[in-house]
């Protein structure tokens, strides 16, 4: 019965620390980064202006979960609008998103979905992993974004941006769009 119960113990043990293990940190490896869930992508592009805009984050795959049920993002609650890491939102000059000014440099990029409205948050927390450290007293800047219907399924989280400056984050049937110049 003593083994029994101590081979349960470490089985326990091993099948937690691996799950620990798969959803990697802030210190893995570029080799260990390979082997996500969540693999890394990046979007850039050079918009009207000539201000380089690039998001930098990791594109969890819904996998038959339910956004807002499932896995992130949950109604009302921060999300690091990507997995792993904070996503990161950088430009190369001074712009506006949806007209409020933001300085050139790198930042993180956050969301609360609310139903069909969206607050998109700048913050000045960029290198950080998830939204464990997430503070609203860093925030740039905070925009409303309207949730809409996508025109395709995407499985995995996708960016987009545009030349003139739209900036898209569409993942299963929704898509949010808000506007940098």
């Amino acid at each position: 019965m003593k083994k029994l119960l101590t081979f349960a113990i470490l089985a326990g043990c091993i099948t937690f620390t691996s799950q620990l293990y798969a959803q990697g940190s802030p210190k893995d490896t570029p080799e260990q980064k390979l082997h996500r869930a969540s693999l890394g992508s990046q979007v850039s592009q050079t918009i009207a202006g000539g201000a380089n805009v690039t998001i930098t984050y990791s594109s969890p795959s819904l996998k038959g979960r339910t956004m807002g049920k499932d896995i992130e993002p949950m109604n009302g609650k921060v999300w690091r609008a990507g997995a792993n890491e904070a996503t990161i939102f950088e430009v190369s000059k001074d712009v506006t998103v949806d007209g409020q000014k933001l300085p050139a440099g790198k930042y993180g990029l956050y969301a609360i979905a609310e139903n069909n409205e969206w607050t998109i948050i700048i913050n000045k927390t960029w290198d950080t992993w998830g939204a464990f450290s997430y503070k609203p007293a860093d925030d740039v800047i905070r925009v409303k974004a309207k949730a809409s219907k996508s025109c395709l399924f995407f499985e995995r989280l996708v960016y987009t941006i545009d030349r003139e400056g739209k900036v898209s984050l569409v993942w299963g049937g929704t898509q949010v769009d808000f506007h940098v110049r």
